[in-house]
């Protein structure tokens, strides 16, 4: 059945946003071919919303102390977007990718599922 899941962020500076993501996130990658990076992942969920307007996808990374992540992630000289609010769901913030894009981050205040199954 199903593995895994495969994200695709679509970049106007592509080799920023993966030399971000390999350097300043420390994901570990493969190349694909050509250069095309493919990232490791930490563990991931989905949720399932109801809309009243067009379907759509959102990509948020999860961290534990999101006041602690931004810190960590500004003296590596990343922009702070949005800085954190309270949601009724979690601590929510966003990160500027070098090519600009919005990358959201959020300390969920809910039980998760990603981590189901682990010992």
């Amino acid at each position: 059945m199903i593995n895994a899941a495969h994200i695709i962020l679509y970049s106007t500076d592509a080799e920023a946003d993966r030399a971000f993501i390999q350097d300043v996130l420390g994901f570990a990658g493969v190349d694909a071919g050509g250069g095309w990076m493919i990232f490791k992942l930490p563990p991931a969920e989905v949720a399932v919303h109801p809309t009243d307007g067009p379907s759509s996808q959102e990509l948020y990374f999860l961290c534990d102390d999101i006041e602690k992540t931004l810190a960590e992630l500004s003296e590596r000289g990343v922009s702070i977007l949005e800085p954190v609010s309270e949601q009724r769901w979690g601590k929510l913030a966003a990160i500027q990718l070098p090519s600009g894009a919005k990358l959201p981050l959020y300390q969920p205040l809910h039980p998760v599922a990603h981590s189901l199954g682990e010992a």
